[in-house]
Formats: C-alpha cells, structure tokens, sequence
C-alpha cells in the first residue's frame, strides 16, 4: 500500500513554536508528528509515502535523510504556493496513478489508533471512491451522511478525521485547479452519484494537535509510546 501525508501548512495555531519549524516537526512526548504519522503507516504496512512539503520544506528533508527515512521509500511533493488539501493531491497524483489498489491520505497533525487495514477493507468492500473515517464528535464543519454512510447535502451530521482511502480513480475526477479543498470536490462528486462513504471511527482514539495548549494534554492522553 501506498499514503501520502499532509505535512505542507504553516501550523499557525501551533505558533510560536513553527515560527521556527514546520508542523511536521513539532514534537509530542519526545517524537514529532512526522515520526508518529509515518511509524503509525509503516506498521499498517504502508512502505511507499508522498510527503507535501512547503513551509521550512528543507529541515523536513534533512530531518528524513537523518533518519534513513524510517526505512520507507519516501518522495516528496514541493509547492511553491500552498495549494490545500485537493491541490496537494493533484500535484502528487503521479505517485498513485498507474496502482491498481487504493491509498491512504493521512493529515500529518492527526494522531490516531485508527484501523487503517479495516478501513481499507470496508473501503473496497463497498467499492467507494473515498472514504472517510468519520466520529460522532463536537465539530465546527460537520459533514452529513445518510443512514448508508454515503455523504449527502442532508444527513446525519459527523466530524471528519483527516484520514482518507482514496480509489487511484478518484485522480482523474479532480478537476478543479489551483489551491482547493479535497472536501469541495468530494461534495461535487457526490452530487454526480460517486460513492464518496464514511467509515465509523467511534472506538478508536483520535487528535487533532491543534493549539499550542493542546500539546501537553494530547501528550498525556497518547495511548501509545
């Protein structure tokens, strides 16, 4: 299996801290989000990762050449300009377009215990063009699914996780240009009738590492070392 992780934003909440780091960088009881994201897909047995890279894109190239790339093969998708979540894809489509299996898009500040084998499973079980691994959790920008779990203009209201199964099917599809959300083009996609299905990810443990005050607790509650 093949990922690619989110690792190219600012982390502005994360100030200042990536005043002087990238996000990727920042560390949670003594390992940084980059060394958990990547040891958390590798044990998946994910051996093949894309890394977007854009700000301090250099110390996460030399942090990984220091590290003999965890024992992965690793590429990496440089942007100029920030170009989000749909955007970052697009450019780094040409590491998944000739597989025939599906991949995993993983937010590089997420920290979960989510079953990824499981999730794939479901995931082509149901042969979806993506899926989502979604909780019933407090969110600001829920998404709403239908008791069948495809995502719907209306629906049951769930938060997204930032982890993604994506069908190599789905790069093609991704017509928008320029910078833009990964989420506008599933919700375009489904009013076409894609199968764009959430995956319940309730049981499992989940962050967000999101504010800077959110760190030390995140640190206590990991329940991994």
């Amino acid at each position: 299996m093949k990922a690619m992780v989110l690792a190219a934003g600012l982390g502005t909440r994360l100030r200042p801290l990536t005043d002087t780091r990238p996000k990727a960088l920042v560390e949670i009881a003594g390992r940084t989000l980059l060394e958990i994201t990547l040891e958390r897909l590798r044990a998946s047995g994910i051996n093949e990762v894309i890394i977007n890279l854009h700000h301090f894109a250099d110390m996460i190239v030399e942090y990984l050449k220091a590290r003999n790339s965890f024992g992965m093969h690793i590429e990496i998708s440089r942007e100029e300009l920030l170009l989000d979540t749909g955007g970052g894809l697009k450019k780094a489509a040409w590491f998944f377009r000739d597989d025939a299996e599906p991949f995993v898009l993983h937010n590089v500040d997420v920290i979960s215990t989510v079953d990824l084998h499981l999730m794939m499973e479901y995931h082509k079980d149901n042969r979806a063009l993506a899926t989502l691994a979604v909780q019933d959790r407090p969110t600001s920008r829920p998404l709403t699914f239908d008791k069948d779990l495809r995502l719907r203009e209306r629906g049951t209201g769930l938060a997204f996780s930032g982890i993604h199964v994506i069908s190599p099917q789905l790069l093609p599809k991704l017509t928008e240009d320029g910078a833009f959300s990964i989420i506008d083009s599933y919700l375009r996609l489904v009013s076409q009738d894609e199968r764009i299905l959430g995956f319940r990810a309730d049981q499992y443990f989940w962050r967000d590492v999101g504010r800077l005050a959110d760190l030390k607790q995140i640190e206590k509650d990991l329940p991994f070392s």
